[in-house]
């Protein structure tokens, strides 16, 4: 099932969409221990400059190609085009499976009014999905009674997929850390939340595939952001390219 590319050190999945979609929900269907890292230039950078980290990620049942950089990587460096799989799209799938399956969904991550806010909206749109409950964790170094409370809190809910909104590399630590004791699929879809509530504008479709979205992330909150996207984005492409160099020396 798992077949994947190198870039820039993390394994890439090259499994479809659709495919990947299938993979989560049978496995949670099943109460599996796993989870699915969803990989854009940001954690690709950050797992470079962390080996750690880059393990961590790793160690993922999948790590699906998020952003349209990595899509586009994928084609310089190996000569094939793979699918994007989005965490911001495959919330609204598994949510859909999850109810069509009656499959039970935990959510687990940023605010209060933010879980609230999918709540409502998961009401509208999947009114027979089982939301087996949610967490708003402190923003501050949990201690491990905490932790150990949050993990029973899930796997006495019965929940089969769990999804998770700590930002990266938070979410990714926090999974790699917690999923061998979770009885549910868990998904690092950070950003989705706050999109899927409505609290938030994602980018249109053709500035995607333009690559873009991260220029339209930045005008909405620049402050913050600026400093993170040049380093990242311009790190990204330096270590796109001296990998690219070195495949072609190895071929030659």
């Amino acid at each position: 099932m798992k077949s994947v590319s190198n870039i820039l050190g993390l394994s890439i999945s090259t499994t479809p969409y659709k495919d990947t979609a299938s993979y989560i929900i049978e496995l949670a269907a099943n109460h599996t221990s796993g989870y699915f890292c969803f990989a854009n230039a940001h954690m690709t950078v950050e797992a470079h400059d962390d080996p750690s980290f880059a393990r961590q990620v790793n160690d993922a049942n999948m790590v699906c190609a998020d952003g349209m950089p990595l899509v586009k990587a994928n084609k310089i460096l190996h000569g094939k085009r793979i699918e994007r799989v989005a965490g911001m799209d495959m919330m609204p799938t598994i949510l859909d499976l999850s109810e069509e399956k009656n499959l039970a969904v935990y959510f687990f991550g940023t605010t209060e009014d933010v879980l609230r806010a999918i709540e409502l909206e998961c009401a509208k749109k999947y009114p027979n999905l089982r939301i087996a409950g949610k967490i708003s964790p402190p923003f501050r170094q949990l201690t491990p009674l905490e932790k150990q409370q949050h993990i029973e809190l899930i796997n006495d809910s019965g929940a089969h997929v769990v999804m998770v909104a700590l930002g990266c590399p938070k979410q990714e630590k926090w999974m790699a850390a917690n999923s061998p004791s979770i009885k549910a699929v868990c998904l690092g879809v950070g950003g989705a939340f706050p999109v899927f509530a409505k609290m938030q504008s994602r980018a249109p479709k053709w500035i995607r595939d333009f690559s873009l979205e991260w220029l339209y992330r930045l005008s909405q909150d620049p402050k913050r952001l600026f400093k993170r996207y040049f380093y990242t984005n311009s790190k990204f492409l330096l270590l796109l390219a001296k990998q690219k160099l070195s495949n072609s020396t190895k071929i030659e």
